[in-house]
């Protein structure tokens, strides 16, 4: 994409906090490595080693969470965007911008929605299903089940339409 240059490790690593910056959620890895691999902006060894970097001079963190690590743009990886976005060719910002409005919604419900289940015994399933905005839990509900296609069924529909379970739990509780 471009030169191999210390201006496009620059760009290459402002692009990557542009990416964070603009979907507004936090990231895995693996869904970094989507959006960059799918536009064709950089190989996935280059991306590795630059994550690592910006985690290293602490302009992006990593946490975890259900065995997952999170990339989200620090204060100081905000302040270093905002002074050198000029220095991102305007025809890769409209791709990821692009990009970003036609996949936000389902990168969304893969970081905010979450659902999962362990065996207690050979007839007792604990089914966690969660919503999750800006790393707080708005809902987080603990079912026991009895069966592991019960847990399954349970899982599956909680991805598909958690907003509407959850606004329906809330009118509910909410209800005179």
């Amino acid at each position: 994409m471009f030169e191999n240059t210390s201006e496009e490790l620059a760009v290459n690593k402002l692009l990557l906090m542009y990416i964070l910056n603009r979907i507004e959620i936090n990231l895995t890895n693996s869904q970094i490595t989507q959006v960059v691999m799918e536009n064709d902006f950089m190989n996935y060894f280059s991306l590795q080693q630059f994550l690592a970097e910006l985690t290293q001079s602490n302009f992006l963190k990593v946490y975890k969470e259900e065995g997952k690590e999170y990339y989200s743009l620090t204060k100081k990886g905000n302040q270093a965007l905002e002074y050198f976005l000029s220095r991102i060719p305007l025809d890769v910002k409209e791709k990821i911008d692009i990009y970003i409005s036609k996949n936000k919604e389902k990168v969304l419900k893969e970081t905010q929605i979450k659902s999962n289940f362990s065996k207690i015994s050979e007839n007792e399933f604990i089914v966690n299903l969660k919503v999750i905005e800006n790393q707080v839990p708005l809902i987080n509900i603990d079912l026991n089940v009895a069966s592991n296609k019960q847990a399954k069924l349970i899982c599956d529909n909680w991805k598909k339409n958690a907003p509407t379970i959850y606004g329906e739990i809330i009118k509910l509780l909410i209800k005179k």
